[in-house]
């Protein structure tokens, strides 16, 4: 065989891929939201404890894809059953963003630059061989450039903070969502583990925590 038709062969077995990986997260979103609206009507089709830890298992992996917005489902769950399921809520959001960061962590730059080339994504491969021989100071000022001007002083010094803020900025999914976010931060190697899921703890805990103590009050369905 060829070195084109191996190149060709590669890409239609990556493509197939990420079709197989949209395919299932399609299939999971729609099997979530179908058995959301089935333990609000309570027309459920299995224990209620079975039921909602799947839910919550379902919902740490759509955090954890890149554009997918899981945190709607997040939301709908703490309006149907309440507050009691809030910090369960946190806790999933934290392990999804956490499996972001981690697969990102975890990739090989060759391997990441070859499989961007191979879907076309020239810049985006370009970019990760810009960033592999830079040093740790280099890599935060290749991400300050890049970043809007209003946000990039806090690339150099805060760092953590940035990250917190764009965790929670509304309209991020047009960045990736959070999952899509965590997973850069992890690929860029400039996050230590332990700062990173300080950070994201903190960071997804305001909404589980007004939820938690004034769900009772709070004017949302559900509640």
């Amino acid at each position: 065989m060829t070195i084109r038709g191996i190149s060709v062969g590669r890409l239609l077995l990556r493509l197939g891929a990420l079709a197989l990986i949209v395919w299932l997260a399609h299939l999971l979103i729609g099997w979530t939201m179908a058995e959301t609206d089935a333990l609000k009507s309570g027309a459920r089709s299995m224990p209620a404890l079975a039921l909602l830890a799947l839910l919550l298992v379902a919902y740490a992996l759509l955090i954890a894809l890149p554009f997918v917005p899981g945190a709607e489902l997040g939301i709908t769950l703490m309006m149907v059953e309440g507050p009691a399921i809030a910090p369960f809520i946190w806790a999933a959001t934290l392990g999804g963003l956490a499996l972001a960061y981690g697969v990102g962590s975890l990739l090989p730059y060759p391997a990441l630059r070859r499989f961007l080339s191979d879907l076309g994504l020239r810049r985006a491969a370009g970019m990760i061989d810009a960033l592999q021989p830079l040093d740790r100071a280099e890599r935060l000022e290749f991400l300050r450039a890049r970043l809007p001007r209003w946000l990039s002083p806090l690339a150099h010094s805060q760092r953590y903070l940035l990250l917190a803020l764009l965790i929670n900025l509304p309209g991020n999914s047009l960045l990736g969502g959070g999952g899509g976010i965590l997973l850069v931060a992890g690929v860029s190697r400039l996050f230590s583990p332990v700062a990173t899921l300080s950070t994201i703890s903190v960071a997804v805990a305001p909404v589980p925590i007004i939820v938690y103590w004034l769900g009772a009050g709070l004017p949302l369905p559900g509640f």
